[in-house]
């Protein structure tokens, strides 16, 4: 009997479509006055209550994780439906707080919740989405074993935002702290997914230790093409306004991987970067200059290449099922090769 495989995209649009009206339902059961605000930010109404039709569309690739994961260790995929529910909460909860830190003011395309509403409004409401992740997971028998998974992700991701807090823009850090601080970040909820869509599907600890590393890599592979995006993306395609994150003097993969280095290039971008304020137009085209010259896009993406070659090691020694260990595959291949 042939097998079916579903490419990224449609996997991201059928998970989009099982999980997206749970999340929903989760968030209707907030008090009406967070539940409004959070609506805002998930783009499902205008502030004053009506429905955006059609609501935008959400990646939902940490929930397709989960639920990849668990018919990974062959279970099926609707027994992790609350698991993939939770994740998708809790990415949410980091997102309102990573914007008022960052002190982003857009987010998909539009104002994010904190410049909108208000600061107590967004972090109250990533607050409350930090709880509901939780109590999507004590609903399941499994709680007792993934409930402590999420907190210790939770843990894990405040750790890395905090240490990324400390690294002030004009500062030199190291490559491997850049990493480390992704690792924290973005590489933790992927590994997070992994997980609790493994335990979910009964797995043990063995094989939900790969699958968590599997996640753990892709993770950083993401937060990797996320940043060169971030500096040589589309702006009709990523959402927020091009070079923000050189604008903001942010101390994203590349600009770390460009410092790393003892050439002219690294030496320049270091002096850009110790300027006051944000950078103005012309020195937003020199940073990329410097940033081409010193080879930093095709490192980073380099860096990306290379922990997708170490997550596809993980999944391998995972001994998953054929299809959705093929199906997980080409979903790292859509993050890898995404231009948004």
């Amino acid at each position: 009997m042939a097998i079916h495989l579903r490419d990224g995209a449609t996997i991201l649009a059928e998970t989009a479509m099982d999980v997206a009206p749970l999340i929903r339902s989760r968030v209707g059961e907030l008090p009406a006055a967070v539940r409004h605000v959070t609506g805002l930010h998930f783009g499902w109404w205008d502030d004053d209550g009506t429905d955006l039709d059609p609501p935008p569309a959400h990646k939902s690739v940490r929930p397709a994780l989960v639920v990849l994961a668990c018919r990974a260790v062959g279970c099926i995929d609707r027994a992790a439906l609350n698991e993939a529910v939770a994740i998708e909460l809790l990415h949410n909860a980091s997102l309102l707080h990573d914007d008022i830190i960052d002190d982003d003011p857009l987010r998909r395309g539009r104002p994010s919740l904190w410049a909108a509403k208000g600061l107590p409004a967004a972090i109250l409401a990533g607050d409350a989405l930090f709880f509901a992740a939780v109590q999507a997971l004590v609903e399941t028998p499994r709680s007792s074993v993934t409930v402590p998974v999420l907190l210790d992700s939770v843990q894990a991701l405040i750790e890395g935002e905090y240490r990324d807090s400390l690294h002030e823009a004009g500062t030199h850090i190291g490559e491997d702290e850049a990493l480390s601080v992704a690792a924290a970040k973005t590489g933790e909820l992927f590994a997070c997914a992994c997980a609790l869509g493994a335990l979910a599907g009964g797995a043990g600890p063995e094989q939900a230790g790969h699958l968590r590393a599997f996640g753990r890599h892709l993770g950083i592979a993401f937060q990797c093409v996320d940043d060169v995006l971030g500096i040589w993306g589309d702006e009709r395609t990523t959402g927020k306004p091009a070079v923000s994150d050189l604008r903001a003097r942010k101390l994203t993969l590349p600009v770390a991987a460009a410092m790393a280095g003892h050439t002219r290039q690294a030496a320049e971008l270091r002096a850009l970067y110790r300027q006051g304020g944000p950078l103005d137009d012309a020195d937003c085209c020199k940073a990329k200059e410097l940033l081409e010259g010193a080879g930093a896009r095709e490192t980073t993406l380099s860096r990306a290449r290379q922990h997708a070659s170490d997550a596809l090691e993980h999944l391998d020694r995972a001994q998953p099922e054929p299809e959705p260990a093929a199906e997980l595959a080409a979903l790292m291949h859509l993050i890898i090769h995404r231009d948004r």
